[in-house]
């Protein structure tokens, strides 16, 4: 439950978060790379296979820290939605980072809101919050 995080596991998601946050700046511009076109990648002398693992561990991390504090429902949605909304807007992959993270973060502070508001569970309001941004997205126009 997202409301019952104890001081504990509030440091772990800080720390699990940093180091994320750390190892996918190092990685970056190799994944993008690879997101792009994995061969041209391998030539250019990326080693996809290495950084391919890193980004699983990377993940694989992420959700064992998340889904321990906040559930399996909540950590899936909020890896596939925001970035899902974002998508629509963004120019460029730094771009729709930054609108996925905005866009999860206003998830859950509005789901949050509307729990306590309606009275209404947190882990599902966080995530029919995120599908609504997700359809207001879709009736907004694209910009590009």
């Amino acid at each position: 439950d997202i409301l019952a995080i104890a001081p504990g596991e509030l440091a772990w998601i800080w720390a699990g978060g940093a180091l994320a946050l750390g190892v996918l700046a190092l990685i970056w511009r190799p994944l993008l790379a690879m997101t792009v076109h994995e061969e041209l990648a391998r030539v250019e002398g990326v080693p996809v296979a290495a950084v391919r693992l890193v980004f699983l561990l990377l993940i694989a991390l992420v959700v064992a820290v998340a889904m321990k504090v906040v559930g399996v429902l909540l950590i899936t949605s909020l890896l596939i939605i925001p970035p899902a909304a974002a998508r629509r807007w963004a120019r460029s992959p730094e771009g729709m980072a930054l609108g996925a993270s905005l866009c999860g973060a206003l998830a859950v502070s509005g789901g949050l809101a509307g729990s306590l508001a309606w009275d209404t569970p947190a882990g599902p309001s966080v995530v029919v919050c995120a599908a609504l941004l997700f359809a207001l997205g879709l009736l907004l126009p694209v910009r590009r």
